[in-house]
């Protein structure tokens, strides 16, 4: 269960209007700071972004699942599953699956969210989208940074 102060972060980005996968973020963020602080770990930077996105798809936030090609089957399915939970409002999982889950992130290292390991999953995910795409997201970043004054 993502806590409270996630929950409140994410109604907040929904209320302002900003996109799901903003809302999104936050939930991904608190991923990070487990893995971080040792609670759990995670095999790569992309299982512990996986693992955030499926709980904000869990607690409600419209999060479309990858487009057909974009993700095998498998993830696109789990993805559907996870909105479906998240429409219903039951978080209920059965408590030996997650005892199951837990115990085998619990055996993972925690350098997957050090800031190499994010960098370089950034760098890695920049490389997939083309030149173009990549040319116009530092545009936009540079025309919506906020000044800080």
């Amino acid at each position: 269960m993502p806590e409270r102060k996630t929950m409140e972060r994410a109604a907040e980005d929904k209320r302002e209007g900003k996109s799901p996968s903003t809302q999104a973020g936050e939930f991904v963020r608190e991923e990070m700071e487990h893995v971080r602080e040792g609670k759990h770990g995670a095999r790569s930077a992309k299982q512990a972004i996986a693992i955030g996105l499926s709980k904000a798809r869990r607690a409600g936030v419209a999060l479309k699942p990858p487009a057909k090609g974009k993700a095998p089957a498998k993830t696109r399915r789990s993805a559907k599953l996870a909105n479906a939970a998240g429409a219903r409002k039951t978080a209920s999982v059965s408590a030996r699956r997650s005892r199951a889950t837990t115990n085998a992130l619990k055996r993972e290292g925690s350098s997957a969210a050090s800031p190499t390991a994010l960098s370089r999953h950034a760098k890695a995910a920049a490389r997939k989208r083309g030149p173009a795409a990549r040319s116009a997201a530092a545009r936009k970043a540079a025309r919506t940074r906020s000044r800080k004054v």
